[in-house]
């Protein structure tokens, strides 16, 4: 039997609708800031540029990145301003937005990262853990000036470290958290944790918030400075949170660098000569961090290479023409600049929708810093 036009049309409008959801209205959204380096330039930027344009595309003013992702996942300073912009401040609203997170690093960046001497007949130098760690305390705490945990977030936070007790990574789960207390660790510890940068930090030790389960950290970055495939791989796997993802065509990923720490000058060893005849434990470290943030990206391109739209990786200023990987090798050009680039990607987040998983599973009231002055 012929069907009628008006007919094939309300079908063919179904049929588009169905298609649209299945595209892009049922991804699980991932979002994942790199580590490196003392400051958070480059990813800094493009997370105030993400919030920036999430309100405008919304026409919110009041709108979250947490509200349009699923699972939020960094690295060292990464992890700072993951920790910063999904610590639930009090009924599952974030503490910090994008820009207020970056405006406190910046604030007390020469805080957390100030350098003491280290022995009066040595070179070497490192940070103050005891400044850094003031900062993160301030920074994640509640009203009454108890430490946030990891239970304590708007979204799934995910942080990696590298654990010399068992000499194996170690990720800190929100998922693990709120299954057994042995899992849930304070936020600024965990921060502090996956930031304890060798040369410049010492291992931190620290404990479960019901002490059974220890961990002595060094910087997450030397295993994942790039935590995008640990992020991706906790969706696949995790069922009770992501019950609908089954493989990598079900996830919207958007991947925030930190810049090539071995191109930044102010990274590189002093002096054309020295660097010619040896590579300085600095160096060796940033040569690290940029190969597995790299490593990362080129798996990830080739896992979306069918859905090349759904995976987006920022590794530049907003200003700057965005790279693309390519599958087996290589990387391209593009016309769009990293900042079109986001907002195209937001573009498709607002489409979708925000995020249904529910917020953290236990309310808390938190304090920001920022409103009593510090």
């Amino acid at each position: 039997m012929d069907l009628s036009q008006v007919t094939l049309e309300i079908f063919s409008k179904l049929e588009q609708k169905w298609l649209y959801d299945c595209e892009s209205g049922k991804k699980t959204r991932v979002l994942s800031i790199d580590g490196g380096g003392t400051d958070a330039i480059v990813s800094g930027e493009a997370l105030v540029h993400l919030e920036d344009q999430i309100r405008r595309k919304t026409g919110d003013p009041d709108a979250m990145i947490v509200d349009f992702f699923d699972v939020v996942t960094g690295t060292g300073i990464g992890a700072i301003l993951a920790a910063m912009i999904t610590a639930d401040g009090g009924a599952g609203r974030p503490l910090f937005s994008a820009a207020e997170a970056v405006g406190y690093l910046e604030k007390r960046r020469s805080e957390m990262f100030r350098v003491v001497g280290n022995g009066i007949f040595r070179q070497r130098k490192r940070c103050s853990g005891k400044s850094f760690e003031l900062a993160l305390k301030e920074a994640l705490k509640k009203t009454d000036g108890q430490p946030l945990t990891l239970r304590d977030t708007c979204k799934p936070l995910l942080v990696p470290c590298f654990d010399l007790n068992s000499s194996a990574p170690f990720v800190f789960s929100r998922a693990d958290a709120t299954e057994s207390p042995s899992y849930d660790f304070d936020l600024w510890k965990v921060c502090r944790a996956t930031s304890a940068t060798p040369g410049f930090f010492k291992p931190f030790p620290l404990t479960s918030t019901d002490r059974k389960t220890s961990c002595l950290a060094v910087d997450g970055g030397l295993v994942m400075n790039n935590p995008t495939a640990a992020a991706v791989t906790h969706v696949m796997h995790n069922k009770r949170d992501f019950p609908n993802v089954s493989g990598v065509e079900d996830l919207l990923v958007l991947s925030l660098g930190n810049g090539q720490l071995c191109n930044n000058p102010a990274n590189r060893a002093v002096g054309k000569s020295s660097r010619l005849r040896q590579c300085d434990t600095s160096r060796v470290l940033n040569i690290v961090l940029d190969g597995v943030s790299d490593t990362v990206d080129q798996m990830l391109g080739n896992a979306f290479c069918w859905n090349r739209s759904d995976y987006v990786r920022i590794q530049g200023k907003m200003t700057e023409r965005g790279v693309e990987t390519l599958p087996f090798g290589g990387k391209r050009l593009l016309s769009a600049s990293n900042g079109e680039r986001v907002e195209s990607f937001v573009q498709r987040l607002v489409a979708s929708g925000k995020t249904s998983l529910p917020p953290s599973p236990c309310k808390v009231t938190a304090v920001s810093p920022l409103a009593d002055g510090r």
